[in-house]
């Protein structure tokens, strides 16, 4: 039996609630990360024994075009298979359900889902610091309740979760983060891309037609160079305030 965990975590909160969750299974947990660049994802393949935790973000309430295209080249096998929700504390609406559809079309055969709630990558005043204390012993609890209803050989054939079919429709990127005049060119941020929005020729600008907004390139950025614009961050966070000031807590369905 192996552990893994399969992550779409372009700037680390989805990646920390996942493994909050999977340091309670294994101390030895592969990871699979669908952020990186130039993964080749069609070669990750599973026993139907392995233990597999996918753990996507929310964008607008469905799950990031590219992080489907790449989940849909695995091959699960049969592996178990646990799904995790990350959201900034807005709403996951569909993106559960579409999570759901995507691995049983995988081949992986879900046993349970998680919610979990992180800081928001754009607007850091929602949801600031979660995972906290209270979702860390949420999660850690979770854990253990879906590994004991592993070893218990219980399938996931009636488990039901939340979201709409069809989803609802995608959004666009919106925000694009641009350079500013701290930049050296030093070209991390093209290097760590998920999907290749920089010109390595061209540091300074992004492709708004292929960034997804994930804010990857302005966390790695070493010198705090790379910036979304002010003003539209303080609309969209006007327009968000009512639905993100209110706590969500993390959910199990199982």
């Amino acid at each position: 039996m192996g552990y893994v965990q399969v992550i779409f975590s372009p700037t680390g909160g989805t990646r920390r609630a996942a493994e909050i969750i999977t340091s309670e299974w294994s101390n030895s947990v592969e990871t699979i990360d669908l952020s990186a660049p130039a993964g080749d994802y069609s070669k990750c393949r599973f026993a139907p024994e392995d233990v597999v935790l996918i753990g996507l973000p929310s964008y607008g309430g469905r799950v990031p075009a590219v992080a489907a295209e790449r989940l849909s080249r695995l091959r699960g096998n049969s592996a178990k298979c646990v799904l995790l929700c990350v959201y900034g504390n807005r709403a996951y609406e569909d993106t559960m359900a579409e999570m759901a559809d995507m691995a049983k079309n995988c081949g992986f055969t879900v046993v349970a889902a998680v919610s979990a709630v992180a800081e928001h990558s754009i607007m850091h005043q929602f949801a600031s610091g979660r995972p906290d204390e209270k979702d860390i012993q949420e999660l850690r609890s979770y854990a253990k309740i879906i590994l004991d209803k592993m070893n218990a050989g219980i399938t996931g054939d009636a488990l039901q979760v939340p979201g709409n079919r069809p989803y609802k429709k995608a959004g666009g990127a919106g925000l694009v983060p641009k350079a500013t005049k701290d930049c050296t060119n030093c070209g991390l941020c093209a290097e760590q891309c998920p999907v290749q929005a920089i010109d390595k020729k061209n540091i300074k600008k992004a492709d708004a037609g292929k960034c997804i907004s994930c804010m990857r390139c302005v966390v790695k950025c070493p010198n705090f160079a790379r910036k979304v614009n002010g003003g539209m961050v303080a609309v969209a966070s006007l327009a968000l305030k009512g639905a993100c000031s209110v706590r969500k807590d993390c959910e199990l369905f199982i």
